[in-house]
């Protein structure tokens, strides 16, 4: 097993058991949920086969599924924020060259540039989950309060984990 592989696998265990463990226990307020697993997504290679990172995406949001006994919200997020990420990628970075197995990073993107991808896929993923879980448009702006809320509770969360645990070179 290379690397690349090994890394994403730590990475995805650290960042399932992280929201399984502490942050599924978090609603600060009644209505803020960090989801910081949604990580694991954003930081595979960039020329990650689109058919294999949707399927990460399935494997990821049904195992926060299982473990938070929401029926399919978080499989249906995560795969849609995966189903956007490569023309997402293209339409910020289309003309930046990609090696094989490199990482989307503040290093590589700059901070606005990773910024702006990562928290267009966050809020993303967070309207299609809450909206998910509501099924009502008369809730709309209730929607969008703990969609851009939880966001925000997100983005803070997963820059600390990007410092804490990313190696600077």
């Amino acid at each position: 097993m290379n690397n690349i592989v090994v890394k994403n696998i730590v990475r995805f265990l650290l960042l399932v058991l992280l929201q399984v463990f502490v942050f599924n226990k978090m609603n600060l307020f009644g209505y803020l949920n960090p989801f910081v697993y949604v990580l694991f997504i954003i930081l595979l290679p960039f020329q990650t086969n689109k058919l294999l990172l949707l399927l990460l995406a399935f494997g990821t949001g049904l195992t926060i599924d299982i473990f938070g006994d929401t029926p399919g919200l978080h499989t249906s997020a995560t795969v849609f924020m995966a189903f956007l990420r490569p023309s997402l990628i293209r339409g910020f970075f289309g003309r930046i060259e990609f090696t094989q197995n490199e990482e989307p990073s503040i290093k590589k993107l700059g901070f606005g540039g990773f910024s702006r991808y990562m928290i267009v896929l966050v809020v993303a993923h967070h309207f299609v989950l809450f909206f998910m879980e509501t099924l009502s448009f008369s809730r709309f702006f209730d929607i969008l309060k703990t969609t851009l809320l939880s966001s925000l509770l997100s983005v803070i969360l997963i820059y600390i984990y990007i410092f804490l645990f990313t190696r600077r070179k």
